[in-house]
């Protein structure tokens, strides 16, 4: 596959050494330009790219960027991609760090927050799991307690193709309903950070309530 990633944080590094790792052409890329990746770029042999580079792979995008810098991206860079491109969205909501998001505090979902800020849809995936289990414990298919991840989005055929490249590395997947759905996965939900298998995560994301806790919340505005 063709794939394009923008930022080369905790997932977005990491799921560059898993794609390329699995053989896949890898486009990695960040705010601060390709000479900032050489060293990610020279272990693993993704290509060091800039940020509308990344944003014209031809099968999947990756966009692991924090909310807050997602109104940054540059205007229209995604009209350049092709039209049945996959994007998915790993990021999370973190006031502490992205500052208040009035849309997110007044209910919208991240990842529908980040498909109307960059006018495409998106699926949302990968946002559940740390980076050094993403890294290091996947197991073979039918394993004994395999790490299910939660994938949600409005497109069936996306998500499929999100699922088939979970799975090659090494994780099982549940379908979390459409991208509203998505704050089944957020954090404070149960199934953040939990790492269950198929049958917990299932029960988890039922259990997942819509309220957002304090902690997970930013002060209203006076």
């Amino acid at each position: 596959m063709d794939i394009g990633i923008i930022g080369a944080g905790n997932i977005g590094g990491t799921l560059t050494r898993r794609f390329r790792a699995l053989g896949h052409n890898v486009h990695v890329a960040n705010a601060h330009g390709p000479v900032s990746l050489a060293a990610l770029a020279a272990e693993t042999g993704a290509h060091a790219s800039t940020v509308a580079e990344a944003a014209r792979a031809h099968d999947l995008i990756v966009l692991s960027i924090p909310e807050k810098s997602v109104p940054l991206l540059p205007a229209g860079l995604f009209e350049a991609a092709p039209g049945d491109v996959v994007i998915v969205d790993t990021g999370n909501y973190y006031p502490q760090r992205d500052g208040r998001i009035a849309s997110i505090e007044g209910g919208t979902t991240e990842s529908r927050w980040v498909s109307n800020q960059i006018g495409r849809s998106v699926i949302k995936a990968f946002n559940t799991i740390y980076a050094e289990h993403l890294l290091n414990a996947g197991t073979i298919a039918g394993s004994a307690g395999r790490i299910a991840l939660p994938v949600a989005g409005d497109g069936p055929d996306a998500k499929v193709i999100v699922c088939g490249v979970i799975d090659a590395m090494g994780f099982d997947t549940v379908d979390a309903g459409l991208l509203d759905d998505s704050w089944r996965q957020q954090p404070g939900t149960p199934a953040y950070g939990a790492d269950l298998d198929v049958v917990g995560l299932r029960q988890a994301l039922a259990e997942a309530k819509r309220e957002r806790a304090p902690e997970w919340s930013a002060p209203a505005l006076r």
